[in-house]
């Protein structure tokens, strides 16, 4: 991503802070409240080869997502709970 500042021609580009990896190489955060992490892990892989690849489906993308919201400890799914009756 390349950003432009007012009155300049020159585009810097944007820079982000390292993040901690699996040995598969996805983001920890990503992997952190799921039941099976390594199951998790080759999920996001093959999830991110297909996106690339053009070849997921809208269908897809919905099974994903409520397999992701399901594959989640009690105590995640706890404090999710809690932040979301807060904030309503």
């Amino acid at each position: 991503m390349l950003l432009v500042t007012e009155g300049t021609n020159v585009a810097t580009k944007r820079k982000f802070a390292k993040q901690p990896k699996t040995k598969g190489g996805v983001n920890v955060k990503y992997v952190k409240g799921a039941k099976n992490k390594k199951a998790a892990e080759a999920e996001i892989k093959s999830t991110a080869k297909k996106y690339k690849e053009g070849k997921l489906t809208p269908a897809e993308m919905d099974r994903i997502a409520k397999r992701r919201s399901k594959n989640v400890t009690k105590s995640y799914k706890k404090a999710s709970e809690k932040r979301r009756r807060r904030l309503a």
